[in-house]
């Protein structure tokens, strides 16, 4: 019989639908570098054979969340509708526009709420201008969290036997030549943000862009994301930014935290 996966929380083998979980991990094999795939491939990236593999996929597009030309595979649009269940159904996203557009109109930049899922952060809104997508994310992006603000805050706030944890068991994946690459540097980074209590990044990811972000916390004080906001380098130095658009990020988030 299948070992259970590891997770959050203990569950019965009999509750477990082995299943549901391989049909989601097809969906979740397609990237950048894989748009479309053979069934082989698939089974190949999901571990299972090319049989297998292929029953999911044709179940898949008999559903409408695939499309095959009789040899590829792809993704269509309504995999989206996952996503966007999350959005219409989850309080956090709507409870927090009015406030992005608070930081938004304050600060003359785009303002974002992310959340922490497994090593990435998940922006699930946002407020402001529209730029270039080498300064900004779009709703529902993500991207590797200790390239981010809000990616690099949220996991300095963790428990600190989680954080070092979390460093000892990760290889740092350098993206340009600003990112922080050493793990002893990292170390030390966590350690000035848990102690200063906000993040800053810049370059990490991208060239031409800055993040500044704050925790979220609710009535309990605990943690429930990061609200942040990102702006293209070379306008102004790294302490003008902050001062400029830290106190901003930090009233909100103080205003926010008896209404979450």
């Amino acid at each position: 019989m299948p070992t259970l996966p590891p997770g959050p929380a203990a569950l019965d083998r009999r509750d477990w639908i082995a299943g549901l979980e391989r049909g989601l991990a097809i969906i979740e094999c397609f990237d950048g570098e894989h748009p479309r795939m053979t069934a082989s491939e698939v089974g190949l990236r999901c571990g299972m054979t090319r049989t297998a593999a292929r029953r999911y996929l044709l179940t898949l597009q008999h559903i409408g969340h695939v499309a095959g030309d009789g040899k590829l595979f792809w993704l269509t649009p309504r995999v989206l509708r996952l996503g966007q269940s999350y959005l219409e159904s989850a309080r956090l996203p709507r409870v927090v526009q009015p406030f992005l557009q608070r930081v938004a109109a304050g600060t003359h930049e785009t303002a974002y709420l992310s959340v922490l899922d497994g090593d990435e952060v998940v922006f699930i809104a946002r407020n402001g201008p529209n730029r270039s997508m080498n300064t900004g994310y779009v709703l529902g992006a993500r991207a590797p969290a200790q390239l981010t603000a809000s990616g690099l805050l949220m996991l300095a706030l963790r428990p600190q036997d989680e954080t070092e944890h979390w460093l000892a068991t990760r290889e740092l994946v350098v993206f340009t030549s600003h990112t922080i690459a050493s793990k002893e540097r990292m170390a030390l980074e966590f350690a000035r943000i848990r102690a200063q209590g906000w993040a800053l990044s810049e370059q990490q990811l991208d060239l031409n862009s800055r993040g500044i972000a704050v925790p979220l916390r609710d009535r309990h004080g605990t943690l429930v994301g990061a609200l942040n906001v990102t702006m293209p380098m070379g306008h102004e130095s790294s302490e003008d930014a902050v001062a400029r658009v830290l106190p901003v990020l930090r009233e909100t988030a103080q205003a926010m935290r008896n209404l979450i």
